[in-house]
């Protein structure tokens, strides 16, 4: 039997992970005293390394597949196909920045202002890089955690992580510029790429994750209406796609199916009373298979 290798990345990102998954309709079940998470799929075996180590394992093909952030790609420079963007992190469904931060009362107020410094990161190489494109010498140091702590005593200032500002604002600092952008990303191996089950494997497991992601904030909403007020129910419905339209056992009345934002809820429902629509459901949604 065909088995493709899949990383899952251990630490921050995991437990999101896990939730995508299972809204993707894989359950994945972890041990904590091992690194192989069961998964109701015969066809993959999972394995939890670190986002940070993700792409070296996946490059050198000692896994096939994995998740991992655009930005450890990059530091690592590695070599790996880049088959989708999975645009969640640890707390919300979107991208996430590295920065460059200083104490609040600092002097600093641009990179260019580092010139011989200390910078503290864990993003090394992609923090080295940075001041060579801004013609910048500065020290940058491996920082093995704890980051925001360090200015100004041990560094002049870092290149952190952030996916809101919370934590560098209750450690005083504050942010100078942007590094670089990231998202999480689903890599594959060069070879696995090319195996056709693998890359159909890959692609479906794909499709399912980003329908989940797809479906993240948004509800399904059912409701029976008069065929003689379905155009006044059409126009207050902002559909995902165009809603699906059924008929029912009486002629004179349809079905109305479609996608909303679970925000404009509460907005759309008195609205689409007032159109005369009736027998109204909302329901939750685990994903939105295109």
């Amino acid at each position: 039997m065909s088995l493709l290798r899949l990383g899952i990345p251990k630490g921050s990102l995991q437990e999101a992970s896990l939730q995508l998954f299972r809204r993707a309709g894989y359950e994945i079940s972890v041990n904590p005293r091992s690194y192989f998470p069961s998964i109701d799929d015969e066809e993959i075996e999972c394995m939890l390394i670190r986002a940070q180590e993700m792409a070296r394992y996946v490059e050198d093909g000692i896994l096939d597949a994995g998740l991992t952030g655009k930005d450890w790609i990059l530091e690592n420079e590695a070599s790996v196909v880049e088959v989708a963007d999975l645009v969640y992190a640890k707390q919300t469904f979107g991208k996430v920045r590295w920065v460059l931060a200083v104490p609040e009362n600092s002097p600093f107020q641009s990179v260019k202002d580092l010139e011989g410094k200390i910078i503290a990161t864990e993003l090394v190489a992609v923090t080295r890089r940075y001041l060579a494109q801004n013609g910048v010498k500065a020290k940058v140091e491996f920082s093995w955690g704890a980051t925001e702590v360090k200015p100004p005593v041990l560094a002049d200032a870092i290149v952190e992580i952030t996916e809101t500002g919370s934590s560098l604002r209750a450690n005083g600092l504050r942010i100078v510029e942007t590094v670089l952008e990231s998202n999480t990303k689903l890599i594959a191996n060069a070879a696995a790429w090319d195996d056709a089950w693998k890359r159909q494997k890959i692609q479906t497991l794909v499709m399912l994750v980003q329908g989940a992601i797809e479906a993240s904030g948004k509800v399904g909403l059912m409701l029976n209406v008069r065929r003689a007020d379905l155009e006044n129910v059409l126009r207050v419905l902002p559909a995902l796609k165009r809603p699906t339209i059924s008929n029912l056992s009486d002629p004179d009345w349809v079905a109305v199916n479609t996608v909303i934002e679970e925000k404009t809820v509460r907005e759309i429902i008195p609205r689409l009373k007032s159109v005369n629509a009736q027998g109204i459901v909302e329901y939750p949604l685990n994903k939105i298979v295109v």
